[in-house]
């Protein structure tokens, strides 16, 4: 028992050691946002939990709003809103109450009847709250939605123009002020949103301060004469990676200093969006999309301090901990195995170096994929989905470290999925069997839904790890020549390596998520084709 005893030892301090590393917390720059001071503005929309801008009948409660805009006072001088609807025309009145501005928006676009019910909504407001109502915003990236052609927007912009006494504009994407110089023309200042991470070439969270600097003065240039404001800027704090922009929250963090610092240093101004992570984003966006938030949706706490260093794994610790249970439950499984079987005999050294790549292989990221589980699960299918992964991942090493110690093979998909090949397999090797073949069919559908459908879908590669390295490693250790392949083994494993290839290249390798994933599918192809014994 030395040896298994030693190796535990090591593959525990290991696993703490990784987490370590990965909490530990990262130094900020300096706080763009000096003591008693507030932010410019941020944008602000209400929704939680189900809630959604999406249900025509939905009215937010007022006392709910009056929550929010109580927490947001103490960061921020202004709110943003996009439209008067869902009870939203309430925000003004209430803002009065708490010393902050609101930019005013209109949602135009779909629907005739309720824009021009938010039109009309919108000027009663801005007469109604000449000193709460800092500017007007007629219109959100209705153009980059194709919603509207520049010249009817241009024409409703003055409509409201010239019935409310505050500055009018339209908000939407750089590109598109390039595009449209009557649009230009009708606003009082200029609003573009500049989201780095939705680029069509994605800005890595270290250079987004200077692209969007970049892109001030560029529009700057081409229309000088009006005041730019950067109406959206942001970085999300969880979610997929798009090329070489990572959502976390230090990448959050660092953006928004960077981004804050420039334009102190510059003499512009900026909206962050945005106020609260907003749940409903998630139907349209995944993941990423819920998670833009300087509170968070639960809590409704900052997510970081300004200038404070902050880590990506605040839990750690009992990330840690769960590696570490989950190592000493694989060397249990493999003991405990070892122990009931007939005629023990000693197991060779090279099976407990190779269970411990086990452990290690399945602990140190089980933790990550509990902390992603809530992250990545809205619906009841994401939900099944992200428990099933975590439950291969704990299951999968436990019986492919005990199959390991008593000598046996992993037994062939046919065997497993045919009544008679299951009768002659013990219970041991059945187990496995089914668990793994459960393993390839949700491998196969990660891998399928980033080939065809890959925009908002998340990279599962800390579930999946733990789940296919043990499963590598006894292939390795089992390794045949020429081993027998069946049609279920060679399906899955061209669909896999297949996939894996696409995915890499399609993400490109800058997205380290991609590849880690990629390279987990590769691996199971690979050892779809070793280490089977031959269908009964």
């Amino acid at each position: 028992m030395r040896l298994p005893l030693s190796l535990l030892v090591v593959v525990v301090a290991s696993i703490v050691a990784f987490w370590w590393w990965l909490g530990a917390a990262v130094p900020m720059p300096p706080a763009p946002v000096a003591a008693g001071e507030k932010l410019f503005c941020v944008s602000y929309t209400p929704f939680r939990g189900q809630q959604t801008p999406l249900d025509p009948t939905l009215r937010v409660d007022p006392a709910q709003i009056e929550d929010d805009l109580a927490r947001l006072s103490r960061l921020t001088e202004c709110v943003r809103t996009y439209s008067t609807r869902n009870g939203l025309d309430r925000v003004a009145e209430i803002a009065a109450r708490h010393g902050l501005k609101v930019m005013q928006g209109i949602w135009l676009g779909g629907d005739a009847a309720p824009a021009e019910r938010d039109i009309a909504t919108a000027i009663g407001l801005a007469k109604r709250f000449p000193d709460v109502i800092r500017s007007v915003v007629v219109g959100n990236e209705v153009l980059l939605r194709g919603e509207m052609a520049p010249g009817a927007l241009a024409a409703a912009i003055r409509r409201v123009k010239g019935q409310v006494p505050q500055p009018v504009t339209y908000a939407d994407v750089w590109e598109f002020w390039l595009r449209y110089r009557e649009v230009y023309d009708a606003v009082d200042f200029v609003t573009i949103h500049i989201l780095p991470y939705w680029e069509d070439f994605p800005i890595a969270a270290r250079y987004a301060a200077a692209h969007v600097e970049s892109i001030r003065r560029r529009v700057a240039e081409s229309y000088p004469g009006k005041e730019i404001l950067i109406g959206e800027v942001g970085w999300p704090s969880a979610g997929r990676m798009r090329e070489g922009a990572l959502p976390s929250p230090v990448n959050q963090a660092r953006v928004l200093h960077d981004v804050l610092n420039t334009a102190k240093a510059q003499g512009y101004h900026v909206n962050l969006i945005e106020a609260f992570d907003q749940p409903w984003k998630r139907r349209l966006e995944g993941t990423v999309g819920g998670h833009w938030g300087l509170l968070d949706a639960e809590r409704r706490q900052p997510k970081f301090a300004w200038g404070q260093a902050l880590s990506n794994h605040a839990g750690w610790r009992l990330q840690a901990a769960e590696g570490v249970a989950m190592a000493v439950l694989v060397f249990a499984a493999a003991i405990a195995a070892r122990g009931r079987a007939e005629g023990v005999h000693p197991v060779p050294s090279g099976r407990w170096f190779a269970i411990a790549l086990m452990a290690l292989a399945a602990s140190v990221p089980i933790g990550w994929a509990t902390a992603n589980v809530p992250l990545e699960s809205l619906l009841v299918g994401d939900w099944l989905r992200s428990l099933t992964m975590v439950g291969l991942a704990v299951a999968v090493p436990l019986l492919a470290a005990a199959v390991l110690v008593r000598g046996e093979r992993m037994p062939h998909l046919a065997s497993v999925l045919s009544r008679d090949g299951r009768l002659r397999l013990s219970p041991l090797r059945l187990a496995l069997g089914l668990t793994t073949a459960v393993l390839c069919v949700v491998a196969a559908q990660v891998a399928l839904g980033l080939v065809f459908d890959p925009r908002y879908k998340d990279f599962p590669f800390a579930p999946l790890t733990g789940a296919v390295g043990p499963v590598v490693i006894l292939a390795v250790m089992q390794r045949d020549p020429k081993p027998p392949r069946g049609m279920a083994e060679t399906v899955f494993a061209a669909l896999l390596a297949a996939s894996a290839v696409y995915i890499a290249l399609n993400e490109s390798f800058a997205n380290w998520q991609a590849a880690w994933l990629a390279a987990i599918l590769l691996a199971l192809s690979l050892a779809l084709f070793w280490g089977r014994a031959a269908p009964d």
